[in-house]
Formats: C-alpha cells, structure tokens, sequence
C-alpha cells in the first residue's frame, strides 16, 4: 500500500527539544558511509578513495593503506563500509566502489582485514556486469542478512534504465552473494549471476531490520517518485515500466504508477527527497523511535522542510503511520545515518568539509 500526503511534525514534533546534536569529526572530503568498531573507534569512507579510522574522542586517522584504487568522478568513488557479522572473529570488513575510466566502469565489491591501521589480504569479490559508459548511478549499499550472505543493490547507470527490467544484466538489480562474494541462485531464468530483484533504479539503502528480518531499501526515483520498498526475492519493483516521477524535462517516464505483477513502493515521495542511508531505529535512547526507518535526505522536498535533514518514518505493523523532518538545522546534505550500539543516532554530512554528528538524547 503506498502512502502518500503524510502530515510533517517539524520542529514542534514531541522531544526534538530533548535532543543534543554534537559535532564530533570535520575536514571530511564528501564522506560516504559510517561503520562502528567493536572497540569504540569507527570507520568512515571519503568518496576520493580514502578509508579514515575515528577514535572514541573524534580523532581523525591518516588515511589507511590497502584501499583500492577508485574512479572518483561523477557519483562515483569509494562508497559503503560494511562490517562482517563475524567481524570480531574473523576481521572482514567489506567496502564497496567504482573503479575504470568516466567512460568505462563498473561497480566492485571487496574485502580486507583491518590489521594495525591498514587493510591487509584486500581482494575483489564481485564486479557488476555489464560495465558502464556513465559515472551516475551506481548504488553501492550493503546489508548482511541472517545467513551472513548479503545483499548489494546496483543503479541502472541513468542510460541504460530499460536494462532495470532485464534480469541478465546487473543494472537496476540487488544481488544476492555469499560472505565469500560468490553469487547465489536467482529466481529468475537465465539471471546474471546473483540478481536477486529487479525493476530498481539508483537504490541508495538497503536494511534489515534485526527484530522482524524485513529488509527495507529505498532508491531515488526520477523528478518525484523516490521510493521505499520491502525487498523479497525474485519481485520486480517496476522502473522504468512503473514510477510516481516524471522526466528531468516533466515529460512522463511512463503513464503507470503500479503495473500487474510488479511490486508496489510502500512509501513514496513526491516531490523527490533524494533518500541517502537509512537504518532502522532499535535502541532505548530514542525508544519512541523503537521499529521506526531513519532516512538521510539530500535535499528539502517539501517547500516548507529545510534543505538535508533526516526524515523519520513511523511504521507500525509494517506500515506507514506518518514522517517527521528532523535535523534540519544541520543545513546540510545527509549522505547516512546510522545508528550506535549505545542508541544514539550519527549523521553524515556530504561537504567538502564533512562532518560527523552525534545525536543523543540530553
């Protein structure tokens, strides 16, 4: 069921008051993703290629060594920082990136071991096929389901949005891959290896929520129709056949909002928030928000709503209930948003001075 013209609790939503906002890191270049260590310190990805530790007190490491070689242009670059869920046993720890020329690309999948301040035993473990004449549009999100195998979801590179409905081809799709990055067996015939679901866009999220196993991802959709989807394998969530966007240009993409046999968003923004990260909220500091998706924006949306800020989705039994607007006076992009084992919430900021900021209930 989509939900649509959702009211906004803006800044007299009930405890914003009671929240502190710190700023812990600056100096970051368009950081990425964030990862927390079981030590205390953290991981966070620059989209130049550089992969930087964080102590408990906010200090910034120097860039570790082992890192791959990434194509930063465009929307590419080093991007997700994902931890194994064996992490304290085993050290993996899971980067994603765009690696070739502007013209000549792909997205990558790897792992290393973070062994006194550098990655050691880096290899790649699954590179998107086709590869890609566009910089724009690679998605790049990780999640780890109960299994320990993963989910990566892939964008349709822009140019090639038909190829979204074309289970041959990695473009607009989640793969499903072991630990080991091997694929595993898809629903659909004659699938490239792994292709979980099909019919995405630019998926910038995937999550899972460790009470129910829901996985929740969103993707950006054209001028409007940003989605919220609940994945499950071998559906077909549409683009470019379905979308609530039109073109950059306002002509129409297509004349359907849903389409037999595909599977329908169960929130949608019109106009476009472009969502960023997303975690579901479990935790005590904020136990209102218990169950509920935090998702970064990019942008305001809504004529009335600052420009970045978090949006907080109430779901209740697995549906939409309502939205708030939180952290706008950041005034900036928020590229993720995850949340600490302690249950306070950190932001990411996508500047050219990027900052980390924590959210904790004062």
């Amino acid at each position: 069921m989509i939900v649509l013209g959702l009211a906004l609790m803006l800044a007299a939503a009930p405890g914003h008051a009671q929240m502190h906002l710190e700023t812990r890191v600056e100096g970051l270049e368009h950081p990425w993703s964030l990862a927390f260590l079981p030590d205390g310190r953290m991981l966070v990805t620059e989209k130049p290629g550089r992969l930087r530790l964080v102590a408990a007190d906010g200090t910034l490491s120097d860039p570790l060594a082992g890192v791959p070689e990434v194509l930063y242009s465009g929307q590419g670059g080093l991007l997700d920082v994902v931890l194994h869920p064996d992490f304290e046993t085993n050290g993996w720890l899971y980067l994603t990136w765009s690696e070739g020329r502007p013209r000549d690309n792909t997205l990558h999948l790897g792992r290393g071991r973070l062994v006194s301040g550098a990655l050691e035993d880096f290899e790649t473990l699954f590179s998107a096929t086709p590869r890609r004449r566009t910089d724009v549009h690679y998605g790049g999100r990780v999640a780890f389901l109960a299994d320990n195998s993963l989910l990566l979801g892939i964008g349709e590179g822009f140019d090639f949005r038909e190829q979204a409905q074309n289970p041959q081809s990695h473009f607009g799709s989640f793969v499903h891959l072991a630990d080991d990055g091997t694929p595993l067996g898809s629903a659909f015939e004659g699938a490239a290896p792994g292709v979980f679901s099909i019919g995405h866009r630019n998926p910038q999220a995937v999550v899972v929520d460790p009470v129910t196993g829901t996985v929740y991802a969103n993707e950006h959709g054209p001028q409007g129709g940003d989605e919220i989807n609940v994945l499950a394998e071998g559906n077909n969530y549409g683009w470019p056949i379905a979308s609530h966007g039109v073109d950059y240009t306002g002509a129409l993409v297509t004349p359907f909002q849903t389409y037999a046999g595909m599977t329908d968003p169960v929130h949608v923004w019109v106009p476009s928030i472009a969502p960023a990260g997303m975690a579901i909220y479990r935790g005590d500091m904020f136990a209102d928000w218990d169950g509920d998706l935090l998702v970064a924006a990019l942008i305001a949306g809504d004529a009335d709503v600052p420009s970045g800020h978090v949006r907080r989705v109430d779901l209740e039994n697995g549906t939409v209930a309502g939205e708030e607007v939180l952290f706008g006076e950041l005034e900036a992009r928020i590229r993720d948003v995850r949340v600490a084992p302690d249950g306070a919430v950190w932001l990411v900021t996508d500047e050219e001075n990027g900052r980390l900021v924590r959210v904790s209930r004062e």
